[in-house]
């Protein structure tokens, strides 16, 4: 590996850090017939958790795995695409006949099947427009697990989106079909724990106590920190300690950020080079502006209002009272009233969070990177 530290998929256990005993419990749910919620802020390590899990042998050797990403999805008719999709390609290795077997139950789909014209391969060729009936497709999907020569575990990330599909009764509907798979089992993974506490454990709905609840936290620091330092003395770049710390404190361990900005400073440092305070510095804010582009369009598409009300709570960094007298007067804003109404659109469009007491920017970069809008960021007082 050029740079160890991933800020995105997982290539071996050499590259991700701890988790032991969230792996421990989540291999040995689905194996003993369980399905699970798997619940955390987005770039918390879910996916890599996932894979990691998939790789090890009790997994491997006994299960077909899907891992599906839904959260671009809007409508049943992409979900049974994403779906579909998957499974084909996790299949397309094993050969030919897995394949037509494939094709073979889900007719729906077989418009979209065809051989490479150089090499021969099977390609997945089909439209989103193309599925006219996701319904149909997706019970024949269903078929499909159910008649696998081996059991299947699918893993369905951000799955709280099903919740915000136009078309009625998605919910139920795909109860049905897990209620009636007996060779498979899922994994529920997502960011928005509201939505997804709503959806398993409320008595109306049709998920209602159909899985396990597993919250992932963030990584001990201990752990992140004798990781971390490991992979900095593989490399042979010597970084203390302490400045792997300040990382994860800045950002209270949130896998991401953490690994996006050791990654930058692994690049920074030279074989045999010393970080300094000066460096750390510099690769923070260096991985910072490296979004900018996204953060001017993100700005660009906000109103007056909501504007104001992004730039107050990122000051703030946690933000309490929004709505009072003294908050308002102290940004300069319009009225509590117009808070009220640009936060919750704020809330909606995910670009802030929401605990029980406070308010702040989702994504920490971006935080950053507003703060520095009113003058020089110090390192230190990341955080606000």
């Amino acid at each position: 590996m050029k740079n160890p530290f991933l800020v995105s998929g997982y290539i071996s256990k050499e590259y991700f850090c701890d988790r032991e005993e969230e792996s421990k419990k989540l291999i040995k749910l689905v194996t003993n017939g369980n399905n699970v919620v798997l619940v955390s802020p987005r770039r918390m390590g879910k996916t890599g958790l996932i894979e990691h899990c998939f790789r090890h042998q009790d997994i491997s050797k006994e299960y077909y795995t899907f891992f599906v990403d839904i959260y671009a999805t809007s409508n049943l008719s992409e979900f049974v695409y994403k779906l579909g999709k998957e499974i084909f390609e996790q299949l397309k290795p094993r050969g030919k006949s897995f394949v037509d077997s494939f094709f073979a139950t889900i007719s729906s789909l077989r418009a979209g099947f065809r051989l490479d014209e150089h090499s021969g391969a099977p390609i997945f060729d089909i439209g989103i427009g193309e599925i006219k009936s996701p319904e149909i497709t997706l019970e024949e999907i269903f078929k499909y697990l159910n008649t696998a020569d081996k059991p299947c575990i699918i893993a369905i990330d951000e799955f709280q989106q099903i919740a915000k599909y136009p078309e009625k009764n998605i919910e139920a509907i795909l109860r049905t079909h897990i209620q009636k798979t007996k060779k498979s089992n899922f994994i529920f993974s997502g960011s928005q724990r509201h939505i997804l506490h709503e959806m398993f454990f409320s008595a109306s709905k049709p998920f209602y106590q159909s899985a396990v609840l597993l919250p992932l936290d963030v990584i001990d620091k201990s752990e992140y920190l004798k990781f971390a330092s490991k992979l900095f003395k593989k490399g042979k770049k010597n970084v203390d300690n302490v400045f792997i710390e300040k990382a994860y404190d800045i950002f209270e361990g949130h896998t991401f950020y953490v690994q996006s900005v050791l990654n930058q400073l692994f690049s920074e440092l030279d074989e045999g080079e010393t970080c300094t305070d000066k460096i750390f510095e510099k690769a923070v804010m260096n991985r910072v502006y490296s979004f900018e582009t996204l953060f001017s369009e993100i700005l660009n598409l906000l109103s007056d209002r909501q504007k104001e009300c992004l730039y107050a709570i990122a000051k703030e960094g946690e933000a309490t009272n929004i709505t009072s007298g003294n908050f308002v007067k102290k940004h300069v804003l319009y009225s509590p009233a117009s808070v009220q109404t640009a936060v919750r659109q704020l809330l909606d469009k995910e670009i802030l969070t929401k605990t029980q007491k406070s308010y702040s920017v989702y994504d920490r970069f971006f935080a950053i990177w507003l703060r520095a809008y009113f003058g020089t960021v110090e390192i230190l007082d990341l955080q606000g």
